[in-house]
């Protein structure tokens, strides 16, 4: 995503007034394509067991895996089996497809891989939900909850209960829909969801909904996954290839680093030259250590990242899946 993009949608318009007129077509074309779905039922797939969605309404990251392992973890803890769905975003797929611990990040995707190796939820990635739903139930026989990872408008695929993530520093930005703003859908898209704020910030009170505190661990060895043994003040050079590169960055600052930063592109394929010249210990995220245990440099290392929310969440998630319906 350009900087030029960026720096207009999470402030001033400016010369992006120029595109409202596809704004308004966008609009035109996403309200439709919503009514048609809610007034078609036939036009949705409904799976005989419960559908739990986890998108955004903005582009970016919001901390949709985080989300997603925080729910397997309390869902399991409940006694539901869950398993998760996702397009494998960034992967080489064409078809539906059951993820392993050692799949291949640049074929499955690598939200998907560290869901698996994090979690071993039974994960199937495909462009088509409602297809790889059904491939994931085929083959795991013991799943009676699934998650739809980034499935918000996924419309096919039926759903019994929606949670839409925002990034509590950057929220709605210029609240303006695509190619305006950075709105995939307007703010009205959030009611009867379960709304949760991404922070990093434990001070951190969200205008309504929930609270979901991102919580840095201690860095971990890509190979070997050990203790990193870099003391808190040393130099660092910091690697982030996702949406919101500043939060890893703050993440990393606060575990008391000091931070020469190489933000680059979400789901970027990394190449060996990319590590070429460093001069100092190397930190990076979760997601891009799935893809680089095999290219970064020897003690380099990933910081693991863990979502804490309220009980009122819990309670309010726990009553919405044991809704008949």
């Amino acid at each position: 995503m350009s900087r030029f993009l960026l720096r207009h949608w999470y402030g001033r318009v400016g010369m992006l007034w120029l595109l409202w007129p596809f704004e308004a077509l966008y609009a035109l074309v996403v309200g439709l394509r919503r009514f048609l779905y809610r007034q078609q039922t036939g036009w949705s797939s409904a799976l005989p067991v419960k559908v739990l969605v986890v998108g955004n309404i903005t582009l970016g990251g919001t901390g949709k895996t985080p989300m997603v392992l925080a729910l397997v973890e309390h869902l399991r803890a409940l006694g539901w089996h869950p398993g998760v769905v996702s397009r494998g975003y960034a992967g080489r797929q064409r078809q539906v497809m059951v993820v392993n611990a050692d799949s291949d990040p640049a074929v499955v995707g690598d939200e998907p891989l560290l869901l698996v190796q994090r979690s071993a939820v039974p994960l199937v990635v495909g462009r088509d939900r409602v297809a790889a739903a059904r491939h994931l139930l085929a083959t795991h026989g013991e799943v009676d909850l699934i998650i739809s990872d980034d499935g918000l408008q996924h419309y096919r695929l039926r759903r019994d209960v929606e949670i839409v993530l925002y990034d509590a520093q950057r929220a709605l930005g210029n609240g303006h829909l695509l190619p305006l703003g950075p709105l995939r859908e307007p703010p009205s898209r959030a009611i009867g969801c379960l709304q949760v704020w991404t922070c990093i910030d434990a001070d951190f009170r969200p205008p309504q909904g929930h609270a979901m505190l991102l919580q840095s661990e201690a860095p971990r060895l890509l190979q070997g996954d050990g203790a990193w043994p870099v003391a808190a003040g040393a130099e660092i050079a910091a690697f982030a290839g996702i949406a919101h590169p500043q939060r890893f960055f703050a993440s990393a600052r606060a575990l008391g680093f000091r931070l020469q930063e190489h933000p680059w592109p979400d789901h970027h394929s990394y190449r060996r030259e990319d590590f070429a010249d460093l001069d100092r210990p190397l930190l990076m995220t979760e997601k891009d250590a799935v893809k680089c245990r095999a290219l970064a440099p020897p003690g380099s290392a990933y910081l693991p990242i863990t979502a804490a929310l309220p009980l009122a969440f819990w309670q309010e998630l726990d009553e919405a899946l044991n809704k008949r319906g």
